[in-house]
């Protein structure tokens, strides 16, 4: 399978130079809504300048996996969804525009030899995990595979707030994925800065993470979560949160939605019950992630 790689990524990546991936669905019609995408592209790649990395954009275009510069009109516009399992039959098949998951963007990020990565927050194991009850049928999330699996440091808001995050945490500790709390002590719940689990680890710094990853990569290990919560002044409160989560997975089982079908349905409905207000915090929690991928990037290279 080919890999484009746009120049000014392989020029810096060869020049030991900070990269920054970034995942695309959040910024396509399947992640926010027009224009808060746009606006989502435009403050995440300004962060990872303003802290003095280089932005590279994940995505399958005309069927050939890329990183690096895309025009915003096709990252903001239709796609298909791609998640890890899904880059051989979107390259075979040759799908015009194919958005990157979480999964896919690490596998991306790792056969480029990009070492950070930045989301907004990544899936887990969905309530009902055990029994197949509500909604989420057993689903556990590839992005919880990809991330033991690839040596890259990915940096995101927590796990959407309508998972099992206390599942997905001991997921990843089975998984061997060590969790840093940004400057925290609980793991944030995406849109919530709390969630009342406790981070197994806390740093204060980039270089922290990058002796961390340092050591851990040289013992053989895979993927790093950089957990760090939403900004305080846009964060939702946690009550309210969880009165439109438990409203939306209720739904989301009436209709019968499985697996990749919940999320988008639960997050419109987190928005329409919030009064658009989880927009600004996504807004605000994917810029956030991106600037503090490209401290740790930076410290990386360092």
């Amino acid at each position: 399978m080919n890999l484009q790689i746009e120049s000014s990524v392989s020029d810096a990546l060869a020049r030991n130079q900070p990269v920054v991936a970034l995942e695309s669905t959040i910024f396509s019609e399947l992640g926010l809504p027009a224009p808060a995408n746009v606006e989502a592209l435009e403050r995440c790649q300004r962060a990872v300048v303003d802290a003095g990395a280089l932005p590279a954009l994940t995505a399958v275009l005309d069927g050939v996996p890329t990183i690096g510069h895309a025009d915003p009109a096709v990252i903001c516009g239709p796609a298909r969804k791609v998640a890890q399992r899904d880059l051989g039959v979107a390259v075979a098949q040759r799908w015009s525009y194919g958005a990157t998951t979480v999964s896919a963007s690490v596998t991306l990020a790792a056969a480029a030899g990009i070492e950070v990565f930045a989301t907004g927050g990544i899936g887990g194991v969905h309530r009902g995990w055990s029994d197949g009850g509500q909604a989420g049928c057993g689903d556990i999330s590839a992005d919880l595979g990809a991330l033991a699996r690839w040596p890259v440091i990915t940096v995101s808001a927590g796990a959407k707030i309508f998972l099992d995050l206390a599942a997905t945490v001991e997921r990843l500790e089975t998984d061997g994925v060590p969790v840093l709390g940004w400057r925290c002590d609980e793991f944030p719940a995406f849109h919530a800065r709390t969630s009342g689990l406790k981070v197994p680890h806390r740093v204060e710094s980039a270089v922290e993470v990058a002796a961390i990853a340092r050591a851990h990569w040289t013992l053989g290990g895979g993927g790093i979560l950089v957990v760090a919560p939403v900004p305080e002044a846009h964060a939702l409160p946690r009550d309210r949160l969880d009165q439109a989560v438990d409203s939306a997975l209720a739904e989301a089982e009436r209709q019968g939605a499985r697996g990749a079908e919940i999320t988008p349905m639960v997050l419109a409905a987190l928005g329409r019950a919030t009064d658009g207000d989880s927009i600004p915090t996504n807004l605000a929690l994917a810029e956030n992630n991106a600037g503090v991928a490209a401290q740790i990037a930076r410290a990386l290279c360092a």
